[in-house]
């Protein structure tokens, strides 16, 4: 079969790859055409744009690029066509996913969908849409499959793939890691500070100002695999601090504490048990926009899922230096830790068991033969 496969961003290529080694075992002839990451390139098929090509991030920065987000559509379209997929698999990626399943839907495509569009937290009206164009919902986050069911579609919820990405993932040890990238022996405080370049620019400089309030600690940056050390390195040159870029896995899982820019490094940070704080900062305008349009109680995903609040979250003009050692102070305190680590246990439960990508890559399957 013929597989055409849309993600964007380091999460979307990371859920791709394990979706695409879980499509070759279920079909040995999956033919997979795609738009992803180093992750997806790795397990085969042929990639056709790098998503590190257009990661625009809040509604200033999408509309200063909206022309060559305009030219990637009409190249995706015409791409799809010459290839004549059985079925196109979006992943995430709503803005630009939804524009192409509309097209896809009207040209007689089978359009799948894994990892949801956010409707859930913003514009539920987009449900009128993902009705008319897509064939089939795969959600990883369980409260999501109800949120449809409630406006008349039925989504599947396969679990979450960060689960098997975890469990799978190759692992080295803490002596080992250590000696590699020259760390010392003193507890780890990793700072996640994003992955693209406009919320690193927001986010990081604040997290390295408490970096001198911490003898007794080594803070370790976790670089993301979409850029290159020379963009951090005008952050980090002032302050005594360790870059590890594209190891984030292996750095939560030696690290006591972190500082995590909002996102699926949340979920992550938790799943390592690690304690943290969560960051945002976005430009005023993007951020007025959003406070108006999103009707969540929360933003992170551990908050999200669990229903109430877990971890901390330091929005806007509450993330500021004061704030930030307050709530870093608090999550080293061995009695908050504790009640975080069991909420942490409880997240997983409800995050559902093994094997999201095999489950998804089954139904596709089956989706392409009904």
């Amino acid at each position: 079969m013929k597989y055409y496969i849309i993600a964007g961003e380091a999460s979307g290529d990371l859920h791709g790859s394990n979706l695409m080694k879980a499509l070759q075992k279920v079909d040995a002839n999956a033919n997979i055409r795609f738009w992803g990451g180093d992750l997806m390139q790795a397990v085969g098929g042929n990639l056709v744009k790098h998503y590190k090509e257009r990661a625009f991030m809040g509604f200033i920065e999408v509309i200063m690029n909206l022309s060559k987000i305009f030219k990637d559509i009409s190249f995706c379209k015409e791409d799809i066509k010459k290839f004549n997929p059985d079925v196109i698999v979006f992943i995430d990626n709503s803005g630009f996913n939804l524009r192409i399943a509309k097209w896809a839907k009207q040209e007689g495509f089978k359009t799948n969908y894994y990892i949801s569009p956010q409707v859930w937290a913003s514009r539920a009206n987009r449900v009128k849409a993902i009705k008319r164009d897509i064939d089939a919902m795969y959600v990883i986050l369980p409260f999501v499959e109800p949120f449809y069911k409630k406006h008349g579609y039925d989504a599947t919820f396969v679990g979450h793939p960060l689960i098997d990405a975890i469990a799978n993932r190759d692992q080295v040890g803490e002596f080992k890691f250590r000696e590699k990238h020259e760390l010392s022996s003193k507890p780890i405080i990793a700072l996640l500070p994003g992955s693209r370049k406009q919320e690193i620019t927001k986010m990081l400089s604040v997290m390295l100002s408490l970096v001198d309030n911490y003898p007794d600690y080594q803070f370790v940056i976790a670089g993301a695999p979409s850029q290159d050390y020379s963009f951090y390195e005008t952050f980090i040159k002032s302050y005594n601090v360790k870059f590890i870029s594209n190891k984030t896995y292996d750095l939560l899982s030696i690290s006591t504490a972190a500082l995590v820019t909002s996102g699926t490094a949340t979920l992550e940070t938790a799943l390592f048990k690690v304690p943290q704080v969560v960051c945002y900062k976005g430009s005023t305008i993007s951020y007025q926009i959003a406070k108006r349009i999103i009707t969540l109680k929360f933003i992170s995903l551990v908050n999200l899922v669990m229903d109430k609040e877990v971890v901390t979250e330091l929005i806007q003009n509450d993330f500021n230096k004061k704030n930030l050692k307050l709530e870093l102070d608090a999550i080293l305190d061995p009695k908050i830790r504790k009640k975080i680590f069991l909420d942490y246990y409880e997240l997983e439960k409800k995050l559902g068991g093994k094997g999201a990508s095999e489950k998804t890559a089954n139904l596709i399957y089956k989706s392409i033969q009904s």
